[in-house]
Order: structure tokens, then C-alpha cells, then sequence
């Protein structure tokens, strides 16, 4: 008998697994329809033995001690602060927009000081803003609306910025300095061997076993457990029982090139042109030196994975209902990206499963039973359902 069934070996599985069996003893199966832990922040090494982000890089940053602390505890650090340029009239510009960048694209020489009323003096004036054009034209106008989000948006989400919430492009600020990072958190660092490894120390504990290459449906029945909880997308677990909630998926071209270094930042957008939305290179990020280096290009689809929820009112509405009947449901625990339709940064995810986990102590009495640890020899037809 486990405890708990956690579906989902990403950041919100794998704390919740990492406290419920350190921190109360409780016996926890993690279960992976993927052939790896660490869900969309998995990385490995290619057959170069270059460090790669299997799907695109993930750049971790917060401003919380206390999520900051947390994963110390499963990984040393490499300091990093990522940069990203975009192309846009066939320069190379930074971006979130700053005073380099106008000053870049327009020939100009403005100040901080100046730079302000530069923005005002093109900005058009939104009543409300609802939309992720409003968000932008109503700062900078519809220029550099077009120059550097319109495009982008429309090959990242396969709709007009005007269809999608203000929240879309409110995450990318603009700057009338020359900072030029793309986050600005307190903490701004890469794991220093990779995220695999941080799972793998997260999950290292005798009171969890590990299955991959497993959807969670095929022994749910066979595994006896006493609570669930689901990391997936939330939809599925009801068998889209309301209709499917859209997202929007990746697809990733990976190459190993014979050169040092092919980029002169970690990540260049391409707003204006190519199909592709951005192409990375990781050895700006791992800090790896190697004679050849791995870059990244990435396509946005309608089709793959489930990566982005598309945050319009419908969608938003639909999953209100899916809401309610997770509410509903006893014993399962609805946690991350997927499971309540957010985007959320790796940090949030964390804090998610955290504060879980918190509930999960004032509403669930620990075991005053001692137990072996889990035995990780599953039955027969356990393995062979998997």
C-alpha cells in the first residue's frame, strides 16, 4: 500500500514526492508517462557530450528565499543571467525593449531621461486593457507593436495578440534603461549539473519508487495507494468529459555545430521572420566548455504536448467547470501547470507544490505506524501493465 500516487515526475511531482516522504515517512510510487523524470525541464547529454535541454532552455530565477533554499538542498549553483536579442529589421536588438534598443533601431541617441516621453509621444491610448496588443500599444504604440509582438505572438500561440489576454505580453517589460537581462530576480542561476540530477537527488529517498514509461491509467487499479496526485492536465483526467482545453505545443530541432560558439547571446527571437520563434544555444547557460556546441531551434504547433494553455475568457470559463469537479473529486490533489491551466514559471511551480504540501500536513494525519521503506520490486503485473 503507498500513500500517495503522484502523477508527474516535473517540479510539482517531484517535491511533493520529496516531502511527503522526507518530511512525513509517507510511501510515495511517481509515475511518468515520459521515459525521464523532470518533465519539460528534463536535460541530457547528446551523443557529444553536450548538455542540451531536451525541450528548450529553462532558465531558473525567483525572488523567493524560501523556493531558492528548497532546491539548494538537491543542487549547487552556476550563476546566470540570461540575454536575449531579437532580429528585427535585420539587426540584432535587445529585448524586453530598452534604451539600446531604440536608440539601435532608430539611430538615435536618447537618454534614460529622454526615453519616457520617446515612448508617450507614440503610446495609444486603451480605455481598458483587456488584450495583449492593448497591453503593449498602450506603453510603446503600434510600431514597436508590430516590429517585435505582433509577429511573434501570432507564430508563438497561432492567434492575433488582440484574441489573447493582457497577461500574454504583460510578462515581457519594457525597460527606458540599458539593462539588458531578460529577468531581473535576486536569484538568477543554472543548476550546476543540470536539472537532471537536481530530480534525481529530489527522488533519491528509499520511501519513493520511480516508474517511467507509464501511464498512471494502466495500474491505477493494481497499485493500492491511498491518495493521488495529478500533475497532468486536468482535462484528461476527466476524459475531456466538458471538451478539450486548448494549448499550445512545441517542436524542437536540435543541432550540434562545429564551432565554439554560433550565438552571441543564449536565445535570439525571430518576430518579423522564419517559422521558427527563437533558436538557443546552451553552452551560454552550462558554462561547458567543448570544441563543438548545441543549439535549439523551436516551432510552435497546434499539435504535440500540451506546453502553453491559451488564455482567452472561453478557455478560462471551460476550465472553471473542469475546476469544479476537481474540487469535488476526494483524495486527489490537482498541482501544477497542467493541472490548473496557468502558466507558471519553474519557481512558481515549486511554490505550488510547497504550499500543497502544507495543506496536505493540516488536513492529513502523518502515520504513527513505522514501516519498511517502499519495496521497489512491484509485482508482476504491475511491471508488465507498465
Amino acid at each position: 500500500m503507498f500513500d500517495w500516487m503522484i502523477v508527474g515526475a516535473g517540479f510539482a511531482g517531484s517535491v511533493l514526492a520529496e516531502r511527503l516522504a522526507s518530511q512525513r515517512g509517507d510511501r510515495v510510487l511517481v509515475v511518468d508517462r515520459r521515459n525521464h523524470i523532470g518533465g519539460n525541464a528534463f536535460d541530457r547529454f547528446n551523443e557529444h557530450g553536450l548538455l542540451v535541454h531536451q525541450y528548450g532552455p529553462h532558465i531558473f530565477h525567483t525572488n523567493s528565499e524560501r523556493i531558492f533554499d528548497y532546491l539548494s538542498k538537491f543542487t549547487e549553483w552556476r550563476p546566470y543571467e540570461h540575454r536575449v536579442l531579437a532580429q528585427v529589421d535585420g539587426m540584432l536588438v535587445p529585448i524586453p525593449i530598452n534604451l539600446d534598443t531604440v536608440n539601435k533601431l532608430y539611430n538615435l541617441n536618447l537618454t534614460s531621461d529622454e526615453l519616457p516621453d520617446w515612448f508617450a509621444a507614440r503610446a495609444e491610448p486603451v480605455d481598458v486593457v483587456k488584450t495583449s496588443r492593448d497591453v503593449v500599444v498602450s506603453v510603446v504604440g503600434v510600431e514597436l507593436y508590430e516590429k517585435f509582438f505582433q509577429g511573434y505572438t501570432r507564430k508563438q500561440w497561432g492567434l492575433d495578440p488582440s484574441e489573447l489576454d493582457k497577461s500574454i505580453t504583460a510578462r515581457v517589460p519594457i525597460r527606458t534603461n540599458r539593462d539588458d537581462r531578460y529577468f531581473t530576480d535576486s536569484h538568477q542561476f543554472m543548476p550546476r549539473d543540470g536539472y537532471t540530477r537536481m530530480f534525481e537527488k529530489m527522488l533519491d529517498h528509499p520511501n519513493i519508487a520511480v516508474m517511467t514509461n507509464t501511464d498512471y491509467r494502466t495500474i491505477r487499479d493494481l497499485v493500492p495507494h491511498r491518495n493521488l496526485i495529478y500533475t497532468g492536465p486536468i482535462d484528461e483526467y476527466f476524459d475531456h468529459c466538458h471538451g478539450k482545453l486548448p494549448y499550445r505545443s512545441l517542436q524542437f530541432r536540435h543541432e550540434t555545430l562545429d564551432v565554439e560558439q554560433a550565438l552571441p547571446t543564449g536565445t535570439i527571437n525571430y518576430p518579423q521572420t522564419e517559422d521558427y520563434t527563437r533558436i538557443s544555444e546552451y553552452k551560454h547557460m552550462t558554462g561547458q566548455v567543448h570544441p563543438k556546441t548545441a543549439i535549439t531551434y523551436e516551432y510552435p504547433s497546434a499539435e504535440g504536448d500540451p506546453y502553453y494553455p491559451i488564455l482567452r475568457p472561453e478557455n478560462a470559463a471551460l476550465y472553471k467547470r473542469y475546476e469544479a469537479l476537481a474540487q469535488a473529486t476526494p483524495d486527489v490533489w490537482f498541482v501544477g501547470r497542467l493541472a490548473t491551466y496557468r502558466y507558471y514559471n519553474m519557481d512558481q511551480v515549486t511554490g505550488q507544490a510547497l504550499a500543497t504540501f502544507e495543506r496536505i500536513e493540516a488536513s492529513i494525519p502523518r502515520s504513527s505506524a513505522a514501516r519498511p521503506p517502499v519495496d521497489l520490486a512491484l509485482p508482476d503485473d504491475v511491471a508488465s501493465a507498465a
